[in-house]
């Protein structure tokens, strides 16, 4: 026996904990009406997994809890516990779990929660389903016959009867995975889409730093000849700086040693000049008269420089005002008061008194103080009166410069008239000393331009070392690793090498920078990184796509063998199914032909006669139109019945009558339930509808059934009581609540007589 025991708690009318134990193969439930006998097949199809509260006659999980009396509250839940000898047979145990006993368990709380276990161990309700599944058992199907549901499969269309046969047969489970494997592609489809519009984003990135690395490499090429150039350049320049240097410094010795020979008999030179007193006392005098000459002189050009941007800044303001006069509305009266102005500049610049300003000012402000232009009137007349003041004080001073100067030139003049007539020995010390200052100035203008030569030739360093600095930047260290020129005749070749040359090299130097500029030279190295992390995510995401397409095309190939699997099966299934439908068949009616066949439904194309009948002209196209409807296409697959009774010429379902149909249904359900058996049947007064004779037959049949499957018959009839190894009796008092009593079989057929 598979089947050990069931155990109810709250569900239903089954307030208290009642078990009932399946130690026979054939189990009887009896009872009234009402007292929840029907509630036990319920409750196997709880504690299976059924999600259809309307096959348990309620509406929601509430529904299946106790709801209470007067004498016993109602219950917060529901559990149904059923156990299993899970004990290995053959090497193979009903239930794929490391369990010699397996417990399945479902709880219902009034909140609607469900909770399942298999021996204690929280699980889903797929763990469930797979489970059972693969025991050939499940919430409901053909282990699970309800009252009024015997004729069901007889009523359901040809899809409808397939699945019945599918899952009697044990196909459910590949129903599951091919839901799984269609989920998996389904999902792998969502995945591959995902990854393409990745890489659809990554493209035009990718795009754009493919011609950064081109734009990078050619850039390398540039900085490579960068770099040659730069080596032929350097080489060049530094031996011309240091041919340079050494010219330079040989050209400065000799000039060098003669200005010192002649600054020494300079000084002596001076000395002897400074022993004649007089001359000494005449050219001090002289000397100095002429460096106040100079310094008054200076100052004169300074005060007539004063004085001309005095008259210009006064020129100016008076165009401003002449301006500003134009723009009056009154021509007499502004007449007037240019005139005024007029005199007033005029007076200035003769340096009259000044005090007249403010008050003609005043007036003219006065009397133009409507005008748009009354603050910058007051603004030139403020500046007038300012540079006549500036203009008389410089004037002042010029005037008293030129009494000075007047002063020193007769002085000068006497003095160099009485020098003229001294003769003493003085004149050969001047004119010695004239001429080594003459030696001295020529040396000193050589030395000068030398000095120009060492101030272009230090620029040029300077250039040279900013040029390194620069192609280092540029170019890299690598650009001033270059071989010195060390051999004399080749460097003095480089020298004598005319410097538009190395101009040239300068300017195509120049040429490659800005070129490598232009493309970007800078971050290089991070772009190249990128590029390449960019290209691996390319060729990763291509490999995911790659991955992905071949789960896809295994996820398929896997549901056509699934399909495969199901087809052939289901045909061997079917034939066997045909064979012990026969034979139950025969069983019942005492003969007569009986089968299931696989059809093809047929579906007929609908079309709109009304509204297009309307569209031809001729009634041929009428004719085209009503044979295109009446054709038909092929639909799903199915099942179809086909029985024939002994001596009644009746070959359809729908000739049979309510009790011939019953018989049917019967012998196709247990004809089902043989091809695979399932370790347990459960007959809800499936048996209602027999006479004493057939009831007979009904029994045999059971009998037979009971070899392979334990039976649970929920029963009114005596002739099927009879037959049972243990009867249990419901019973239901005033509380509501049923109770469960057993009897042994000896004491079962008394009762059924």
């Amino acid at each position: 026996m598979k089947l050990k025991s069931l155990e109810l708690v709250g569900f239903k009318s089954f307030a208290k904990k009642s078990e009932l134990h399946f130690a026979t193969p054939i189990t009887a439930i009896v009872g009234p009406n009402g007292s929840g006998k029907s509630n036990v097949a319920e409750a196997f199809r709880f504690v299976l997994g059924e999600q259809s509260f309307k096959s348990m006659r309620g509406k929601k999980g509430e529904d299946l809890i106790w709801n209470g009396a007067v004498k016993l509250s109602r219950q917060n839940r529901a559990a149904v516990k059923l156990i299993f000898d899970n004990s290995s047979v053959g090497g193979q145990k009903l239930l794929n779990i490391d369990f010699d006993e397996a417990i399945l368990e479902r709880v219902v709380h009034r909140d609607g929660v469900n909770e399942y276990s298999v021996n204690g161990s929280q699980v889903r309700l797929r763990d469930i389903l797979e489970l059972l599944a693969g025991a050939h058992i499940g919430p409901s199907g053909h282990h699970i016959i309800s009252q009024g549901e015997a004729d069901r499969i007889l009523n359901a269309n040809i899809k409808e009867r397939r699945l019945m046969i599918e899952d009697a047969l044990g196909l459910k489970i590949y129903h599951y995975k091919k839901q799984e494997s269609e989920r998996k592609l389904e999902k792998t489809k969502e995945n591959i889409n995902s990854v393409e519009s990745l890489r659809r984003e990554i493209v035009p990135h990718l795009k754009f730093l493919k011609k950064q690395v081109e734009k990078i490499a050619k850039t390398a090429e540039l900085r490579a000849k960068l770099v040659a150039l730069y080596h032929e350049y350097f080489r060049h320049e530094s031996a011309y700086l240091n041919r340079e240097r050494v010219v330079l410094a040989e050209e400065r010795r000799l000039p060098s040693e003669d200005l010192k020979k002649i600054e020494y008999d300079l000084a002596r030179a001076r000395k002897v000049l400074e022993n004649s007193q007089e001359a000494d006392k005449q050219s001090r005098e002289l000397l100095e008269i002429e460096g106040q000459l100079r310094t008054l002189r200076a100052r004169k050009d300074e005060l007539f420089r004063d004085l001309g941007r005095l008259e210009g800044e006064l020129s100016a303001e008076k165009r401003l005002l002449q301006r500003l006069g134009l723009e009056e509305k009154n021509e007499e009266h502004r007449t007037i008061a240019w005139r005024e102005v007029e005199k007033l500049a005029k007076e200035i610049e003769e340096q009259t008194i000044l005090e007249k300003v403010k008050e003609l000012v005043v007036n003219f402000l006065m009397f133009h103080r409507q005008t748009p232009n009354n603050r910058t009137l007051q603004e030139a007349s403020q500046t007038i009166e300012k540079i006549g003041k500036e203009k008389i004080i410089s004037e002042e001073r010029l005037q008293k410069e030129n009494t000075n100067e007047k002063e020193f030139l007769e002085k000068y003049n006497e003095l160099k008239i009485a020098a003229a007539k001294e003769k003493d020995e003085s004149r050969a010390a001047e004119r010695e000393v004239f001429r080594l200052m003459t030696a001295q100035n020529e040396i000193a203008g050589k030395l000068q331009m030398l000095r120009v030569r060492e101030e272009k030739l230090k620029t040029n360093e300077e250039e040279y070392k900013m040029e390194l600095t620069e192609a280092v930047a540029i170019a890299g260290a690598e650009a001033i690793r270059y071989e010195e020129i060390s051999d004399e005749t080749v460097r003095a070749q480089f020298v004598n090498e005319p410097r538009q040359a190395q101009t040239e090299r300068r300017r195509e130097l120049e040429k490659i920078k800005i070129r490598i500029e232009e493309m970007g030279a800078g971050g290089g190295d991070d772009i190249v990184k990128e590029h390449q992390e960019a290209e691996e995510r390319d060729s990763f995401l291509a490999r995911e796509i790659a991955d992905l397409e071949k789960t896809s095309q295994s996820l398929k190939e896997l549901i056509a063998e699934l399909d495969e699997k199901l087809t052939a099966e289901f045909k061997t299934g079917v034939a066997k199914i045909n064979a012990e439908f026969q034979k139950y068949f025969a069983m019942m009616f005492g003969g007569g032909e009986a089968s299931i066949e696989v059809i093809r439904e047929k579906k007929r194309k609908r079309a709109k006669l009304e509204e297009e009948a309307g569209l031809f002209d001729e009634p041929s196209g009428v004719v085209s139109l009503l044979a295109e409807a009446a054709a038909e296409e092929e639909g799903e697959e199915g099942i179809d019945i086909r029985v024939n009774l002994p001596r009644k010429r009746i070959k359809g379902l729908d000739m049979l009558s309510g009790g011939e149909r019953a018989l049917t249904s019967i012998a196709l359900i247990f004809a089902v339930s043989q091809v695979n058996p399932p370790p347990f049947i459960i007959l809800d007064e499936t048996d209602a509808a027999l006479d004493e004779a057939n009831s007979r037959k009904y029994g045999d049949i059971i009998e037979e059934l009971s070899k392979k499957s334990q039976l649970i018959l929920i029963t009114h009839n005596r002739e099927t009581m009879s037959r049972a190894g243990v009867l249990y009796g419901v019973t239901m008092g005033s509380d509501g609540v049923s109770k469960l009593l057993s009897i042994q079989f000896t004491e079962a057929v008394e009762a059924a007589k």
